[in-house]
């Protein structure tokens, strides 16, 4: 049996559970259609079923999770349908962050592009692509900060969030770090000489990635998607 964790003060029992179990399905450590139970996560951390239960409720709330009554709670299968909303609502909002970042980037924000770029370009040498995708969050999250407009990350890592795992099997499968990295050079560059067009103009063509990981990992993960 695992052992037993414990609370971090501050942190709730359900904020653990929904911590752990989020990593373990944005990993693939729990792959989609994989089976969870809620007693045994109970056992696991130590608590009651009430916590892990609420946890569950707020994985399913973004799509990572299937609960149906007097039915196991599975890891959510990918749907094709729902990843082209998460893409065309990201687009929308990222579309303005970027224009804005552009527009109010300063010096102290261009430095932390820089340094952000550099780190990740750290994870890509090192071929580690779980790091790297952290960096990933943290990147777009400095642009909506420099936007002013850090609400929009809400946004934008809750779509994230949906197609974290596509994502990761794209990683996984064909190194695609060095592209992504590039974009993100690209990004930084037009947002810090406040080119709003260009910045726009690659941080589209940096979404439309996605296109042939989807279509890769469809080909060789069906298992993977809903039917």
């Amino acid at each position: 049996m695992a052992p037993v964790r414990t609370v971090k003060p501050r942190e709730t029992s359900v904020d653990l559970v929904f911590s752990h179990l989020y990593d373990q399905i944005a990993s693939l450590k729990l792959l989609p259609g994989d089976k969870i139970s809620e007693a045994e996560i109970a056992a696991e951390f130590g608590v009651s079923r009430q916590p892990v239960r609420d946890a569950f409720n707020r994985l399913v709330s973004l799509d990572l999770l299937v609960s149906r009554p007097q039915r196991a709670t599975e890891v959510k299968r990918i749907s094709l349908r729902e990843i082209a909303k998460s893409r065309f609502v990201r687009a929308a909002v990222e579309a303005k962050v970027l224009q804005q970042a552009a527009e109010h980037c300063d010096a102290e924000g261009a430095a932390k592009l820089r340094a952000g770029i550099e780190e990740q370009a750290k994870t890509v040498k090192a071929n580690d692509f779980g790091a790297f995708g952290k960096l990933d969050y943290k990147f777009h999250e400095m642009l909506c900060e420099i936007a002013q407009a850090d609400f929009a990350f809400e946004v934008i890592a809750g779509e994230k969030a949906k197609v974290d795992r596509l994502c990761l099997l794209g990683l996984a499968k064909g190194d695609r770090m060095p592209e992504l990295l590039a974009d993100h050079k690209a990004i930084a560059d037009a947002v810090e000489k406040g080119d709003a067009e260009k910045a726009v103009e690659v941080g589209m063509l940096h979404l439309t990635r996605l296109d042939g990981t989807i279509e890769s990992v469809f080909k060789t993960s069906a298992r993977y998607f809903d039917p």
